[in-house]
């Protein structure tokens, strides 16, 4: 069973101020993500169901359109093909797992959401 050393993995910029550190199993992805205050995360949906656990900071989260404000302590799950969007209220740390496994999280070159 491996180990892995967060601040060994290297960085993967999913969009402007927000970077991913991640680590990937047989079956499922979990993304340990720094978010600086202010960044916006676009618009998206994907095939992965993702619970999103906020670890630090205040994270505004909208999902069909509907805003919600997660701060340390809280969790949501996220269905799969629900579009989804969020801004960093303050500085933000996150642990997102997704099932199946993301293979645009893997290595250090996403190549960033779709613009709309």
């Amino acid at each position: 069973m491996p180990i892995f050393y967060l601040d060994k993995l290297p960085a993967l910029e999913i969009a402007p101020g927000i970077v991913g550190r991640i680590v990937t199993a047989d079956s499922m992805t979990v993304a340990h993500v720094s978010i600086v205050a202010g960044s916006i995360l676009p618009e998206h949906a994907h095939v992965h169901e993702q619970v999103v656990n906020v670890i630090q900071g205040k994270l505004e989260l909208t999902v069909e359109g509907k805003v919600h404000i997660l701060i340390p302590g809280t969790a949501m799950v996220l269905p799969p093909n629900v579009p989804h969007s969020g801004k960093a209220i303050t500085d933000v740390k996150v642990i997102d797992v997704f099932h199946p496994v993301r293979e645009d999280f893997i290595g250090t070159n996403f190549a960033g959401y779709d613009k709309k």
